[in-house]
């Protein structure tokens, strides 16, 4: 069955300035998929992901034209910023756990949205951590510090963290950068487990972790989307010449 539409971004371009970062996008990202998101340093897709969840309101300078639907919804004419940033979580580069407890990380952002009932509480922190497949590895010691934990597993705390407001989207910007290579496996796998019920935007650098989680992936080069298409072709059989020097590491 095919899958429907869940992002659709129209003639997006974004402008720090005068300096456009995104130039005239359009993309759809589907339900329940993985979308890579790849392409040389400042080709725009770290602005791509702050667009979307409006990490840019921020932003004194930045403009934003065009247009971006949630499920038809305009993410910036229809859903309050708070509302959007729910059911869009986002995953950074470094990890960065709560000066918290592993339970008090995951506990948080129930309780800003008024759950407070432990039984509650309890039930979501195992749920999340449990999704992050991270609980068989913490579930004896939840009262630690986070920051006890290792690179990898904060990475994936920060996932469940995330996942215990029970977000619909998940964007990652470069989340495994400074990960060692079997916590980056974990990340991934975590990944790959979630897409049965979140749709994800992997934005990497790593081509080869792009080619392995990815269903389909987006190249984008100065601002422009280059190319969209399935990920094995992407990889293979490129439309565009500055895709195919890319991935084939010609330049980047």
């Amino acid at each position: 069955m095919e899958k429907k539409k869940k992002i659709e971004i129209r003639d997006l371009s974004v402008l720090y300035g005068g300096e456009e970062a995104l130039r005239h996008v359009n993309l759809d990202i589907l339900e329940r998929e993985i979308m890579s998101v790849i392409g040389p340093a400042n080709s725009g897709k770290t602005s791509l992901l702050r667009t979307l969840n409006r990490l840019n309101d921020r932003v004194s300078n930045a403009k934003v034209r065009g247009e971006i639907l949630i499920d038809g919804q305009s993410v910036y004419k229809k859903i309050l910023p708070d509302v959007l940033r729910r059911r869009m979580g986002m995953i950074f580069a470094l990890p960065i756990p709560l000066p918290l407890s592993i339970y008090d990380n995951i506990a948080y952002g129930p309780r800003v949205h008024g759950i407070h009932q432990k039984s509650v509480l309890d039930r979501k922190v195992e749920e999340s951590l449990q999704e992050a497949f991270l609980w068989d590895e913490v579930k004896d010691r939840l009262n630690l510090p986070a920051m006890k934990l290792s690179g990898g597993q904060q990475q994936r705390l920060c996932i469940a963290r995330a996942l215990a407001v029970e977000p619909e989207i998940i964007l990652y910007d470069e989340p495994c950068s400074g990960l060692d290579p079997l916590s980056t496996a974990k990340v991934e796998e975590t990944m790959v487990r979630l897409k049965s019920r979140y749709t994800q935007i992997l934005v990497t650098n790593n081509t080869k972790q792009a080619a392995r989680v990815g269903e389909r992936t987006a190249f984008f080069l100065m601002g422009e989307l280059v190319e969209v298409d399935a990920t094995d072709k992407i990889f293979t059989v490129p439309t565009d010449k500055r895709t195919e020097d890319y991935v084939s590491g010609r330049f980047g």
